[in-house]
């Protein structure tokens, strides 16, 4: 078992946090620009990318939180372990669901 450098559970909690928030972040943008593409002939519509944009930080802080937590795993408290983690298992979860659910249709 390796111990975690010296801040490690402070970054990979730091990180996690950043990734929930720029998830939660791009929900907005994504309704807006949504009802924007839906209800208008409008071709501007700055809203999507804003909200991919978000996601996609998002999923860089979520897998920049996964590494180290999977990394040492062994070395740190169990609230730390999943904090690191579950960003990127919901994103993995939500992204399965959205190719199987056609499928299914």
């Amino acid at each position: 078992m390796t111990e975690p450098p010296f801040g490690t559970g402070r970054r990979i909690r730091n990180r996690a946090i950043w990734a929930v928030a720029l998830f939660g972040a791009s929900i907005a943008p994504a309704i807006i620009g949504l009802g924007v593409a839906t209800a208008t002939e409008d071709q501007i519509n700055t809203a999507q990318p804003l909200a991919l944009l978000f996601w996609a930080v998002g999923l860089l802080f979520a897998l920049w939180a996964a590494v180290p937590a999977l990394r040492y795993w062994d070395g740190l408290p169990a609230q730390t372990r999943w904090l690191g983690t579950l960003p990127l298992l919901s994103v993995s979860l939500f992204l399965s669901v959205a190719l199987v659910v056609p499928l299914l249709m």
